[in-house]
């Protein structure tokens, strides 16, 4: 871990205005409920602006409608939650595997890897995969044949890039195979969770744009199209040739059904069915409280009355 930092160190790396004695030393990030001595925290909104005053940190990053809630230590910025990250990288620099491939791994000899790439235990690399510059894939990553990853992509255990899309024809009460001729192109600085799987396209290739952030546990159909840096959370489920915009954010079990477009700058709540395209910004909710059965039924009922009266 690294050695401790003033304050007055942090902001002349970061920036911000400090306010507070510039010589206050900083070792480690820390939670407003639990930090303590030689610990930064930060205030993002609200929600927990009733804890500023009882924390022991010993300095706090927030933004300037909040600077005189406290008299500790502060730096004052206009994003105190991405700075909080930027603090947090330098006391603790995100670890990657050491560059290489792992004597278990199995990687074709018509694969490309750029330089400094890592690849873990027990990982499989097909035919004519393309690999850039700084990518790590951990233990038991899956690149089928054919796909590409940008430079500085980082692929989590379990994920499997490329497999066949869900493309099946109806024909006399059995189903014929379409062949997935398409592959998988994600650009740079990519993150891809844990067993998250992204398909290759049917005809076309599936596509994450540069700096796209997907959670574990994703699913990726076939042809979609991800935008720059969006951001989807675990267990949500993308449905085939839908396009998403860029900046987006997917909240948890979200699902997206396919063949819609869903505009850039739209923010979709954890839980959400999008059934229809959303074209343009905005936060999109649509999430229907639990409740006893007997209750939430009729809760159901009454609502569907109401939209055919209102209807």
């Amino acid at each position: 871990m690294p050695g401790a930092l003033t304050l007055g160190e942090i902001v002349a790396r970061l920036g911000g205005r400090l306010a507070g004695d510039p010589a206050t030393v900083i070792r480690q990030v820390g939670s407003l409920d639990k930090a303590g001595d030689g610990q930064i925290s930060f205030l993002s909104g609200k929600k927990n602006v009733s804890k500023l005053a009882a924390t022991r940190a010993a300095a706090v990053i927030l933004a300037a409608e909040n600077e005189k809630r406290t008299r500790l230590p502060r730096i004052v910025c206009e994003a105190p939650y991405a700075y909080f990250a930027r603090v947090s990288q330098l006391f603790n620099p995100v670890a990657t595997q050491a560059p290489g491939i792992h004597a278990s791994a199995v990687v074709s000899e018509k694969a490309v890897l750029g330089e400094r790439v890592s690849i873990g235990a027990g990982c499989v690399v097909g035919e004519g995969v393309a690999i850039g510059d700084d990518s790590c894939l951990y233990p038991r990553v899956v690149v089928y044949p054919g796909c590409s990853l940008g430079r500085r992509v980082i692929v989590h255990s379990g994920a499997v890039i490329g497999a066949d899309g869900f493309g099946i024809a109806p024909e006399a009460g059995r189903w014929v195979k379409i062949p997935q001729i398409g592959a998988v192109r994600i650009g740079d600085d990519v993150e891809i969770g844990a067993n998250t799987t992204i398909d290759r396209g049917a005809l076309d290739d599936t596509v994450l744009e540069e700096g796209v952030k997907l959670d574990n546990l994703v699913q990726i159909a076939h042809n979609v199209r991800v935008g720059a840096h969006t951001a989807i959370a675990g267990c949500a489920g993308v449905a085939g040739s839908a396009d998403i915009g860029g900046h987006c954010t997917i909240g948890g079990a979200a699902v997206i059904l396919g063949h819609l477009k869903i505009a850039d700058h739209v923010h979709i709540s954890a839980g959400t069915l999008i059934s229809r395209s959303i074209l343009k910004p905005g936060t999109y909710t649509g999430i229907y409280p639990f409740d006893e059965h007997a209750s939430w039924t009729r809760s159901a009922a009454s609502l569907r009355r109401k939209g055919k009266r209102d209807g």
